[in-house]
């Protein structure tokens, strides 16, 4: 027997043993499942809605922000500070920022933090922030999006922020829930989405479950308590 012969018999062993299994698993997918069919998981509206996620990993995709505008998903968490001639007036806090405001990204910038100011997320060497003017009005204020050390670098930008319209992500929503949200009210019949989108999610809860619990939300130092029930407020209680 020639060697290119003895070489083809392992081979066509194993292309045998490889296609009766393929044979076998193809048979037994074709077969109907046994047991009772389970019901099949409906998805929601806001389920199936179109959340676009970033993932930045370095300062250049905090810089891509340039030029465009995105809308603060984590409302009344995050710090804002005036800044003027290239400096982050540290020591003048403008607020927290309110969930689903706009802001129109001028730059992005990185700059040291003084030890004495706690505004959400590590100082790291230094904090990688996005400087912004709100619609409408010129002055620039900036808000930290992620950190720096040596050469770590970790970024929030799809935790804090959307990066389409939230009233486009969620336009099913009815004129009456946005409306109660651009006024930063909870209504009854609210899901805990569309609170956290009215009143921020800065928030303690009772639960660990998703609509079937309470939460405690810290709305810019007022506490407004909400009980869910099948995801729906049923109970407000502060507003």
């Amino acid at each position: 027997m020639k060697t290119w012969q003895k070489l083809l018999i392992p081979t066509g062993i194993t292309l045998l043993i490889g296609g009766s299994y393929l044979a076998f698993i193809f048979h037994q997918r074709s077969q109907p499942a046994a047991g009772p069919k389970q019901p099949e998981q409906q998805l929601t509206a806001d389920q199936i809605a179109v959340d676009r996620q970033e993932f930045p990993q370095h300062f250049a995709d905090v810089k891509d922000l340039e030029g465009k505008s995105v809308w603060m998903r984590n409302g009344y968490s995050m710090p804002y500070y005036p800044y003027a001639n290239g400096r982050v007036e540290w020591t003048k806090p403008a607020g927290l920022i309110p969930p689903t405001q706009k802001l129109d990204i001028k730059k992005a910038i990185k700059s040291a933090v003084p030890a004495s100011v706690d505004d959400s997320i590590s100082h790291g060497t230094q904090q990688a922030l996005v400087v912004f003017t709100l619609p409408g009005k010129p002055n620039q204020y900036a808000t930290p999006v992620g950190a720096i050390e040596g050469q770590q670098e970790q970024y929030f930008d799809d935790l804090l922020f959307f990066y389409d319209d939230p009233r486009t992500v969620y336009a099913h929503w009815p004129k009456d829930v946005w409306a109660a949200i651009d006024a930063h009210q909870v209504k009854p019949g609210f899901s805990e989405l569309q609170t956290r989108m009215a009143i921020g999610s800065k928030a303690q809860y009772d639960g660990q479950t998703e609509g079937s619990r309470s939460a405690d939300y810290d709305v810019n130092g007022k506490h407004i308590r909400v009980n869910f029930s099948h995801d729906k407020a049923t109970r407000i209680e502060g507003q």
